[in-house]
């Protein structure tokens, strides 16, 4: 007798459609089994998607040494412009944000005087002339989120080295300094004012 008990009692947990209105706790057992698991399967979902969405983001990212062959590549061409750094927006694209303030705010004090800013020349080259056919781009990181890439070249004959200090900030790369190998810096031309 026992054994039919256990029968009819399986037969209506697996029952599809209940044969009366009332569920029973075994019905409700199996309906709360079915939602515990789809809510497992969600959430494994969902930890395996943000796991994985970082990773995407970071692979999207230009690397330093994209980010400084960017900035000479248009020196290449010797009818290009180069990149010039003349308005508000492209001094933030190449510099961080302190020191695209110094640079700007001596522009700006430049133009109400009627004088030639500090940045008087271009701070990539370290000329306001070129002829450069190549270049040459070595990378090396310092600490987390910092490198110094070192840019060889020659402009009009003459071996030219150029020394970025990069800085990664959430928009990307951006150079927090220049030297061209002599004294001052790019920062310190804007320090010493």
């Amino acid at each position: 007798m026992v054994v039919c008990e256990v029968d009819k009692i399986a037969s209506q947990v697996w029952r599809p459609y209940p044969t009366n209105s009332r569920p029973n706790k075994f019905q409700l057992a199996g309906t709360h089994r079915i939602i515990m698991i789809a809510r497992r399967n969600f959430l494994i979902a969902l930890s395996i998607g943000i796991a994985f969405d970082p990773v995407e983001a970071t692979a999207a990212e230009p690397s330093a040494t994209s980010f400084v062959e960017g900035i000479y590549a248009p020196y290449k061409d010797k009818n290009g412009n180069g990149n010039p750094v003349d308005t508000d927006a492209a001094v933030k694209r190449y510099f961080e944000p302190k020191l695209a303030t110094l640079i700007i705010k001596d522009r700006n004090k430049a133009a109400k005087r009627g004088d030639i800013s500090t940045l008087d020349m271009d701070p990539f080259i370290d000329a306001q002339d070129w002829d450069i056919s190549a270049f040459d781009v070595a990378l090396r990181d310092t600490a987390a989120d910092k490198a110094t890439a070192t840019v060889s070249f020659k402009n009009l004959g003459k071996p030219t080295t150029v020394v970025l200090d990069l800085v990664k900030l959430r928009e990307g790369w951006r150079i927090a300094d220049i030297n061209w190998g002599r004294k001052p810096t790019l920062r310190g031309l804007f320090s010493k004012r």
